[in-house]
This record gives C-alpha cells, structure tokens and sequence, in this order.
C-alpha cells in the first residue's frame, strides 16, 4: 500500500512540476478554487448547522474542486509540450481508456504530415495530422485500404490541426467518445485480426514520449490510496 502510495505521490509530483513551467500561477489557481470550493459549501451548512460539520464537509469539497482544476491544467500543459509533435495525436488517442486500439504512423509523408487508426466500438478512425491540403489525399488512400479489408464497418475520418474543419489536439478524445457504437466485442476482434494484417506504409513509428497526467478521476483516486 505504502509503495503504491509512494508511487502516486511521485507522479503527482512530476505532474504538478511540468504544469507549473507551463502555467506560472498554477498555486494560487488551485488554492483559489479549493477556498471557492469550501466556501460554497461550509458556509451554508455553517448557518444551518454548526461550523463543525461546515469544516468536515467543506475541505473535502474544496480538494475536490481543487483536484479538478489541477487535472484539466496538468492535461493542457501535457497537450501543449507534445502539440506539433509527429504522433502526437496517436498518443493522446492512447490515453483513451475502453478497448480502443491505437496505431500509429500508418502513413507518413516526407513532411512529417502522418495517418493514424484508431480501432474500437465505433469501427475504423483514421485520424490525420498536417494541413488539409496534404492529408486529405493520404485520408482517401488509407480509407480504400482499409475498406477493402472491412468493407462492413464504418469509417470515420478526423483531422488534428489548426485549419477550418480541423480539430485542435485537446478536443480529440472527446470527439472520439462521441462517436456511435456500432460494434459489439466479436465484431471488433475480427476486424482488428483483418487489419493486423495490413502492411503499414514504412511502419508504425513511435508516438511523442511527452508526459500524459491522469485524468481528474485517477487523481482523485490516488489521493485516497
């Protein structure tokens, strides 16, 4: 247990050091909205109550709130160092937890301009990273490929970038989570046998090594190991 707990702390640590290069006042952030958080509830339950029961309820809420607030800047400043990396939109799609299948690089171009797929319950998602410009082409290539391998499952096509129509990096696992689940566990595992077998254009190459922090749900679970 004390391992474990000695293990969390660390990289609660590590994440809270690689947020505050990117967010200086990341301190006062976190204690502002842990006093907001108390606040809201200790002095309600102070006029009704006792103020007793207002610090017993109020400082978990505000750690709570705190927690919450950390996690979303700790994931912006991970988002920020790996931004523009090749493969950086391969590994944020890693983080994603729920059967999901990542890989990387299946094309690449000689700009650094890269495909990858993503396989899950919504089917097949190639996600492109460049300007429109090049990766659309690539997009239309791997789509073929890939529909003459599962020509029963849907396909679904997401652009990382800057430009009109594209998404930033930091919106990419919510898009992935709103897609429609049209597979059930059988289905997914023949069509990811099918797709293995695919030769990957130059191979997978390695997505950015750059720090992915725990969403607000683990850090709230580490707190309490």
């Amino acid at each position: 247990m004390f391992t474990r707990l000695r293990k969390s702390l660390g990289t609660i640590t590590q994440n809270w050091a690689m947020t505050q290069k990117v967010h200086r006042l990341l301190l006062l952030e976190v204690l502002g909205f842990f006093l907001a958080g108390f606040i809201v509830v200790a002095v309600p339950v102070a006029y009704f109550l006792n103020w007793l029961s207002a610090f017993l309820l109020g400082i978990p809420a505000g750690l709570i709130v705190a927690v919450f607030w950390f996690s979303r800047r700790a994931m912006s400043a991970a988002y920020s160092q790996i931004e523009g990396q090749p493969g950086a939109a391969a590994a944020v799609a890693q983080q994603l937890r729920g059967g999901w299948q990542v890989t990387p690089g299946i094309a690449v171009n000689r700009n650094q301009d890269l495909i990858s797929r993503v396989v899950g319950k919504p089917g097949v998602i190639l996600i492109s990273e460049g300007p429109s410009s090049r990766v659309v082409p690539m997009l239309a290539t791997e789509r073929k490929k890939t529909a003459r391998w599962v020509p029963d499952v849907p396909i679904y096509e997401i652009q990382v970038g800057d430009e009109p129509g594209q998404i930033t990096l930091s919106k990419l696992q919510r898009s992935l989570n709103k897609l429609p689940r049209n597979l059930r566990g059988g289905e997914i595992t023949e069509m990811r046998r099918r797709l293995d077998a695919v030769s990957s254009v130059g191979g997978a190459m390695p997505v950015p090594k750059g720090p992915m922090p725990a969403s607000s749900r683990q850090v709230r679970r580490r707190r309490g190991a």
